[in-house]
């Protein structure tokens, strides 16, 4: 028996080096255009988080939440994108963001940015680190 609670005491009290480093945070935000070369149209965040969730819904989160787990990898593919560049990562954000416009019919093409949320001195400072090129929408789906 202690054994076994030995084993699974890592598991219920984390570490506190969890993490290497505390970075800024990652947002992605996308817009629509119409061609690949029109201006920057009106930029929307990325499956935003909710400001508010109720309790039950919270609960049911906790056993079962397979769009925040496709959420979670897009935001370490953008870390990814952040530290070195590769064309998988960009084709897994390009490809998920596509995904969830299936239901909003509009503009042929599509290109992404990251936003850098920071805190300093007790505001929030929000810098752009990538902006990708224009992709066909039709071009851009999961296999």
């Amino acid at each position: 028996m202690i054994q076994t609670l030995k084993l699974l005491l890592p598991a219920l009290i984390p570490s506190w080096n969890f993490f290497d480093v505390i970075a800024d945070s990652p947002r992605i935000e996308y817009t629509l255009l119409n061609a690949p070369e029109d201006g920057d149209g009106a930029w929307l965040e990325f499956r935003p988080r909710p400001e508010r969730l109720p309790v039950p819904a919270m609960v049911g989160r906790l056993f079962w939440n397979a769009q925040w787990n496709e959420t979670l990898f897009i935001i370490s593919c953008a870390e990814r994108l952040m530290e070195t560049p590769t064309e998988h990562s960009q084709n897994e954000i390009f490809r998920r963001i596509a995904a969830d416009l299936t239901e909003q019919p509009g503009a042929a093409w599509l290109r992404f940015r990251i936003a850098l949320l920071s805190e300093r001195e007790g505001a929030i400072e929000r810098e752009i680190a990538f902006i990708s090129a224009a992709r066909p929408v039709a071009s851009l789906s999961l296999p």
